[in-house]
């Protein structure tokens, strides 16, 4: 028997035939890594495709997280989420620097600017929002308070791959915006990231940073890390990237059909779109309430003994884990709207080669649980 697991997200894979001449063009200049021609061709790609100035291609997102804040000298504490992947923390506290963390907007699941500009004192150094399943933060409130605090703002952005809003891409808000191109994500490069910026002279210095801090064959003026995407990588985002499209198109359908399905059962709260935003359906997270007859774990096991691999994302808080517990700010008074969000949420599969018979064994479990409970 053929297994029928249904994971939360599949990796996409490029067809092999648009593969093969980049991995031919390697072999044939023997350029593996260190910025070579098929590094080169993707960054641009990515501006062009992205809409925005500059792209900095990183090893994976967590080494673009540190280098932005080593680039942009950011020493001190970081306005943060608790509700995000424990990367966004790391990359503050492995820097040197203290993770704060701030209750989040119930609507958006994005950090609420008014807990933000309460945080804010005289050791505050930069904040660090996360665009939560890819739909966007309070953009320009949050730029207002850095700016008039003369902070500066790095987005994590690993969600947001080619997400909109009025404006274009939301990758240019803020002093930076950071993305991943995990195996997870809707674009992806096995492992890899980026950093984008809007100036030059920041580009070259990230540049740089994430080449050990090398300026020149012998010159080193600045501490630095091995931050470099290979070329074998980044062929792969080259080959994928032309198929981003029919990817998010196909990710929509599926969005649709769970939203139709979910919709009449009591205690499911599918998180609504925006209407201003176009939106990249990376993920498909539904709060589970209370007049739904399962507590949210108990729908995760029912739904992992049928082979459907939901995930608790993000579950626990960042500020739950051993290493944060204990800040000031990580306590769960601190952040009720967090710990509640997070004690409700489960993502449900989504993923481009999603079939109408994957959508309705997931739908029909929670539909017959909810009904049969109740």
């Amino acid at each position: 028997m053929p297994d029928k697991s249904i994971y939360v997200t599949q990796p996409q894979l490029p067809p092999l035939g648009d593969l093969i001449p980049y991995l031919e063009d390697i072999w044939d200049t023997k350029i593996l890594t260190n910025a070579g021609p098929i590094h080169e061709q993707l960054e641009q790609a990515l501006c062009d495709y992205l809409g925005v100035e500059h792209v900095a291609l990183c090893a994976n997102g967590s080494i673009a997280l540190m280098v932005a804040l080593e680039a942009l000298g950011v020493k001190g504490e970081v306005i943060t989420t608790p509700y995000t992947f424990v990367a966004t923390t790391n990359a503050i506290q492995w820097c040197g620097n203290t993770p704060v963390f701030v209750d989040i907007n119930p609507r958006t699941f994005n950090l609420d600017p008014n807990k933000i500009e309460a945080a804010i004192n005289e050791h505050t150094a930069a904040i660090m929002p996360v665009h939560c399943y890819g739909a966007p933060c309070d953009v320009e409130e949050i730029q207002e308070i850095a700016s008039r605090h003369g902070l500066p703002v790095i987005y994590d952005a690993a969600h947001a791959f080619a997400a909109q809003d009025n404006g274009g891409s939301i990758l240019r808000h803020g002093d930076m915006s950071i993305l991943s191109f995990h195996a997870t994500k809707i674009f992806n490069t096995f492992e890899g990231g980026a950093i984008i910026c809007n100036d030059s002279k920041m580009l070259e210095r990230i540049n740089r940073i994430k080449n050990h801090g090398f300026s020149d064959e012998m010159t080193v003026n600045q501490i630095g890390i091995n931050g470099k995407l290979s070329e074998v990588a980044a062929a792969f985002g080259l080959a994928l990237l032309p198929h981003i499209d029919s990817s998010i198109a196909s990710r929509k359908n599926s969005d649709a059909v769970y939203r139709k399905s979910l919709k009449p059962i009591s205690g499911i709260k599918c998180i609504p779109l925006v209407d201003t935003i176009i939106h990249n359906y990376s993920y498909f997270p539904v709060l589970v309430e209370n007049d739904y007859p399962l507590t949210r774990d108990e729908l995760y096991e029912v739904l992992r003994g049928a082979g459907i691999y939901a995930r608790r994302y993000f579950y626990p808080l960042t500020s739950e884990f051993p290493m944060y517990k204990t800040l000031p700010s990580a306590a769960a008074l601190n952040l009720p709207i967090a710990t509640k969000l997070s004690q409700q949420i489960i993502c449900l599969p989504l993923f481009p080669d999603m079939t109408n018979e994957q959508l309705s064994r997931i739908t029909t479990i929670i539909i017959d649980n909810g009904l049969r409970n109740s």
